[in-house]
């Protein structure tokens, strides 16, 4: 477990961003924030993963198409 600022994780993002072009790469829910590196081959597989993790109540952040 790590603490940092919201700019500290806000320039996290914008890395993270960069590096998956298609695919999950970070999670939040409250208080608790967590970088991945889920690559996805499909728009399906894409949706379906966003799905899982939404219905879990994560806020998800992705990128696509």
């Amino acid at each position: 477990m790590y603490q940092m600022s919201q700019k500290e994780y806000q320039g996290l993002l914008r890395i993270a961003s960069d590096q998956i072009p298609f695919g999950i790469y970070a999670l939040e829910k409250k208080d608790y924030a967590e970088l991945r590196a889920d690559k996805c081959n499909s728009v399906a597989q894409l949706k379906s993963l966003t799905r899982q993790f939404k219905a879990q109540g994560y806020k998800v952040y992705s990128n696509g198409r």
